[in-house]
Order: structure tokens, then sequence, then C-alpha cells
């Protein structure tokens, strides 16, 4: 295996513009939620290309609904499908699995963009479009740096296991279906945008439903009703100075701030009938932020008793309290020891290729490593190309330079985690 890296980088070099090309594709291929299969193909028909030994698999909600990770999303339960391919090792190295969604979330406004939510164009090394950068192009990277290896006629000690699933965006249903069909490994890595920082902690996420009652009346006679409006504002209030009273219980490593690890946001808030009635009732949903290492009952808990607490203190709300549901996506903190073996060799990896020292940094938002965490015992990292901010947003984009980098430093963790030889 001399001089191994310097192959991987010509090879890289000699496969780029069909790695851009392969990203701009399924770039330009939609693929929301329950609408996946076509860029599922895709992938298929590409590691079939590459000799893999590439599956279709349904994703069935019958045979995850039972699982106490299962979060049902609302989309289909039964016309969902998985992509995953096998790369057999000789089976004296460590396996690894290489993860990634395609589902992605809905474009918005297209007026906010400044091209088609589907173009795939490419300006000032910026190749544009709804999923470039969460997280298209980070698992494309993952699986050209198979191919980089495939034309190097690299033999590895060590299966790796290619997924491709759907459902991540709205609870996981994908990766946990593979879970439970029984796919394992000694490692995984979850291609996410994470600026190629190594990000082996998440926090958790918890979707909530807030209903405030107030009582309604003629707009001229305000003063008789109670506006579930001033109601929530002021519950609202007191829902910001939670947030911030639970970082300050809570001491959590590894996170650029520590008053940014386990936010709570409202995302969507509905209230009233007419414009001149007050308003009689008013529903908020959002998220709540679970800390690395809380149980989800403890943080449901914590908000629920806030809410009482706060209810408690006001004339009409401790007559009528506020109602709070949990819905959806329910996902769990979760995380892997950051002197883990396979933290330490990806670092060693991307010092190895970027010539500087990695940087290991938790994340506020769930994700699919979770899954492998806490339920099938793997020990896994997210790490990819692209900064999160820009996911979910208008003119979303992922730098290419990123992509070129995640790719080799990939390539090379598979030869350094699973072992074998290049003939």
């Amino acid at each position: 295996m001399i001089n191994y890296k310097d192959k991987i980088s010509a090879t890289l070099e000699s496969n780029t513009d069909d790695l851009i090309s392969f990203v701009q594709e399924i770039v330009r291929t939609p693929s929301l939620a329950n609408e996946e299969r076509d860029v599922q193909e895709i992938f298929h028909n590409k590691l079939i290309s590459l000799d893999m030994e590439s599956r279709i698999l349904p994703v069935n909600f019958n045979d995850l609904e039972h699982h106490p990770a299962f979060n049902d999303d609302g989309f289909s339960p039964d016309s969902r499908v998985n992509v995953t391919a096998i790369w057999n090792g000789s089976g004296s190295g460590k396996s690894l699995i290489l993860n990634g969604h395609v589902d992605v979330v809905p474009v918005g406004p297209e007026d906010l963009w400044s091209e088609s939510p589907w173009s795939a164009k490419i300006v000032d090394g910026k190749l544009y479009g709804r999923g470039s950068c969460d997280m298209k192009a980070g698992l494309a990277s993952g699986l050209y740096a198979l191919k980089i290896l495939k034309d190097l006629n690299f033999k590895p000690n060590g299966t790796v296991i290619f997924q491709s699933v759907v459902g991540e965006e709205s609870g996981g249903c994908g990766t946990l279906a593979n879970i439970i069909k029984g796919y394992t490994a000694d490692g995984a890595i979850i291609l996410e945008p994470t600026s190629l920082r190594l990000s082996p902690i998440q926090s958790g996420a918890l979707t909530f439903r807030l209903t405030i009652p107030g009582k309604a009346t003629h707009a001229s006679m305000r003063w008789d009703g109670v506006s579930a409006i001033e109601k929530y504002s002021l519950l609202h209030a007191s829902i910001i100075e939670f947030e911030k009273h639970r970082h300050d219980v809570y001491d959590v490593e590894f996170y650029a701030s520590k008053e940014r690890v386990a936010p709570i946001n409202i995302g969507t808030i509905t209230g009233g009938q007419w414009h001149s009635t007050v308003a009689e009732s008013v529903i908020a949903e959002g998220r709540l932020g679970v800390f690395p290492g809380e149980s989800n009952e403890n943080a449901r808990k914590e908000f629920e008793n806030h809410i009482e607490e706060f209810s408690s203190k006001d004339t009409w709300l401790k007559n009528n309290p506020p109602v709070v549901e949990w819905f959806e996506g329910q996902f769990e903190s979760g995380q892997t020891q950051v002197d883990h073996t396979l933290i330490k060799t990806l670092s060693d990896t991307y010092k190895s290729v970027l010539k500087k020292e990695s940087v290991i940094e938790g994340v506020t938002y769930g994700s699919d490593l979770r899954l492998f965490t806490n339920h099938a015992n793997i020990p896994s990292v997210l790490f990819g190309p692209g900064d999160v901010r820009l996911a979910h947003a208008a003119d979303e984009y992922i730098e290419i330079n990123e992509i070129l980098s995640s790719t080799e430093i990939v390539a090379n963790m598979i030869v350094k985690w699973c072992g074998g030889d290049f003939e």
C-alpha cells in the first residue's frame, strides 16, 4: 500500500468531472418525502456499474411500528425504498457503513431562489439546488470514494456497506429499516453536512403542539373576552427563558457554544377565527431540543412542568391550562465517545489528507446517528461536506472543493479502517 494516498488523490482528480456531473444529476432529480424512488434508481444503477451487490429494499411501516425508535411520519407506509450495496471484504478487517439520506425538505417559495431549486447550477465553485448540501453531495462523495478504490483495484479486508436511505428528515424510517433487516458493522460514517468537522455527538429533537385556550367575544368588547394570542405571547416569552435556564443547568462538552446545544423553536402558529373576534385559541407547533445524555422522557417532563408552572401563575390559564401534545419526530440524542477508535482513525485520516488537525464538534440537530448508537450498538460519526446553516434554505448550495475533500478523506478512511490491498 505504498503511496496509496497519492494514488487516491490522482484518481480523484481524474474522476472529478464525473463526480460533479453525478451530483448535478441527483440534485436535478427531485426527491421530496414519498418521492424518492427516481433518485434511488440512479444510485442503484451507479452502484451496479461499480460491480457492487446493490439491492432496492422496501421500507414497510408494518416491520417498524413496534420498534421504540419508530416515528410515523405520515407518509406512505409501504411504497418507499432504500438502496443498500455491499462490497464484501476478505473477513480479516473491520467493517464500515457509509450512510446518507436522499429525501429533501420542500423548497418553499420559489421566488426566493435565484434559479430553479432543481437547477444544480454551478457558480463560483458552488453547486446550487435543494438537497445539494443536505445531503446528496455527501452521499455522492461516499459513493465516489468507493469508485476510486474500485478503479485502483483495492480489495478490502473488511466489508463496506453503502446505504442510501429515505425518511431521515421526518423520523428515520429508512435507517431504522436497515437496522431491523440486520445490517451492522464495526463503525458508521453518516455523510451529513458538518463542514468536514467530526461530529460524534448529536442533540435530540422532540416535536410538540401547544393548544392555548381563550374566550371569544366581539372585538369591540375585548375586555370581556380572553385573547389566546395575548396569553400565548406571554407563554412564548417564558419558553425562551426556559431554554436559557436549561442551558445554564446542563454542562455539555464539544459544542461551539454552550448556549446553543438544545434549542427550543416555535415553527408554526395559528390562532383565532376572525379579525373582529377575540381569539378563542392558539395552536403553536415546535421542537424541543434534547441534551446529549438526556432522555426524551426527562426533556418532555421538564417542558410540561414548565408549561404547568407558568399557567398556575396566570388568572386565566390556571383554570384553562394549555394542552401539550407530542407528535411526529421524537428524536433521541446520541453519541459515540470521542476517544473511540473510529473517531481517532477518522481524525488521523483527516490530518493526513488535509495537513491540519480535525475539529470535533457536537451538532444541535437530530440525525440517524442516534439510531446506530442507541439501537444498533454501532459507533458512528457525522462527517461530510456542506454548511448545515444552508440546509433547508433558499439558494442552498455546496462548495465543490468540500465535495472533493470529503471524497478523498472517506476513500483513505476505508483503507485505514477496513484494511486491504491494492492489486
